[in-house]
């Protein structure tokens, strides 16, 4: 099985464990992977707002595609152990047709 390395002993899980949503986690490891302190540090370092990262731990908000592709710049984790990180489970992502169509009328 594959383990995430750079996580403490402590928040070690692995990529095949079954988890639920939990963007918390993410921003934990994100957290220890760049050596910030805290969510600010954290913010500074992926260029966003704090209160982004407010509203995404406090489930208000959920992680976007930008905001993904920018922890995967900045930490070099692929996009798949970020996405696994967060307790996304989906192989692949559906778009519906309808949201591409101009609006008629």
């Amino acid at each position: 099985m594959k383990t995430t390395p750079f996580l403490s002993a402590t928040t070690v899980k692995k990529l095949d464990e079954p988890v639920t949503y939990d963007p918390c986690y993410l921003l934990d490891a994100l957290i220890e992977k760049l050596q910030v302190k805290n969510d600010a540090g954290l913010c500074r370092r992926l260029g966003i707002q704090p209160p982004v990262i407010s509203k995404i731990r406090h489930h208000r908000k959920p992680v976007g595609a930008a905001i993904l592709i920018r922890m995967h710049e900045e930490s070099d984790l692929t996009i798949s152990e970020l996405r696994t990180l967060l307790g996304d489970r989906r192989k692949k992502f559906r778009i519906s047709d309808k949201q591409f169509k101009p609006k008629q009328g």
